[in-house]
């Protein structure tokens, strides 16, 4: 063999070396959401499922959660780079840990879907009439968190509080051994219904008609993942594409949702996305400006109220929550229905 085919052997195993291997590595991510898989969650799923996070060079593991405070302690230890949860949780860590804050840069709901429901026989019809009553919830449900404040703004100052596990929070209202419940409107309304409650018998009150404007859900990062801007920047973008899928085809979300758990009630999710964002995600704001940001002021004044509600020494900075560094321009977040 002569030196030129020497060389020209090289050159071509060289090449199919290069051929085979990969263009650039994945970025590998745990990513936690703050409650099961539902219809609310499911742009996530389609955003896995699609590729979208692959496209962007990530290699994303999902899981279920156990609670918004949960899902804010698990990206806190580092267990999970990237989760879903409730901002508010998230302004209670970084005020109690002050240099290890965990950042939102993602808000997916404009408005909490946070509220607390009776049922008409109750005699129950406004705020006032939760006065001296027992309510149930889980002790990590964000909306229960929240209540004091809901109370304080509402004039309630004195009720009982009965520990529940989320599978008994409904039933227990529609038992009686409860008289009102505390959970998101898309969660309690629905759980209700399923367990043979006409929506029209049930006293709903969402805490943002009651004078609690605050954010709700939204994609939070540890400090660590926050050093990878590419990373940050590429799930969110991802995201993003997998909510503008379910918002153009709901049946897209709740079957993506029904392949992580099929035993899911299709018709039940179904009515619980399109309550999720018809009330906490497509708001006005979000359809004028996109989704992921915030309005500064209220988002400021939102922390306060938090802030007060938990009894925190000393509300976070903003800027110590929130950030739009990692949003793709407005153009990319706008969203119609």
């Amino acid at each position: 063999m002569t030196k030129g085919m020497k060389g020209l052997g090289i050159a071509v195993a060289m090449a199919a070396l290069l051929a085979a291997a990969p263009v650039s590595a994945q970025t590998s991510i745990k990513f936690t959401l703050d409650w099961v898989f539902q219809g609310p969650t499911s742009p996530f799923l389609v955003a896995l499922e699609k590729g979208y996070y692959k496209a962007e060079g990530l290699d994303v593991t999902m899981d279920p959660g156990q609670g918004s405070a949960g899902a804010v302690q698990r990206v806190a230890t580092g267990a999970y780079q990237i989760g879903f949860a409730d901002v508010n949780s998230t302004i209670e860590y970084n005020a109690k840990n002050p240099g290890k804050e965990v950042l939102c840069v993602f808000m997916a709901y404009d408005f909490a879907p946070f509220g607390v429901y009776a049922l008409k026989k109750s005699g129950i019809k406004v705020p006032k009439d939760l006065e001296g009553k027992r309510l149930g919830a889980p002790v990590f449900d964000a909306s229960y968190r929240l209540f004091p404040a809901f109370a304080k703004k509402n004039g309630i100052t004195k009720w009982d509080y009965v520990n529940l596990t989320p599978q008994l929070r409904e039933q227990s209202l529609v038992q009686g051994s409860v008289d009102f419940i505390s959970g998101h409107y898309f969660s309690s309304m629905l759980d209700l219904k399923a367990r043979g409650v006409k929506f029209d018998d049930i006293v709903a009150m969402r805490y943002v008609d009651y004078g609690l404007d605050v954010y709700g859900n939204g994609i939070v990062v540890s400090q660590e993942i926050a050093k990878n801007e590419k990373a940050v920047k590429g799930f969110v973008a991802a995201t993003i594409k997998g909510w503008r899928d379910v918002i153009k085809d709901n049946k897209l979300g709740v079957a993506a949702a029904k392949k992580r758990d099929p035993l899911i009630d299709e018709a039940l999710e179904l009515e619980r996305l399109q309550l999720s964002l018809q009330t906490n995600v497509l708001t006005p704001y979000v359809k004028a400006n996109g989704m992921g940001d915030v309005e500064p002021e209220r988002f400021a004044r939102s922390v306060k109220l938090v802030s007060d509600a938990f009894g925190l020494p000393q509300a976070p900075a903003p800027d110590k929550v929130f950030t739009d560094k990692f949003l793709p321009p407005k153009a990319d977040r706008m969203v119609t229905q």
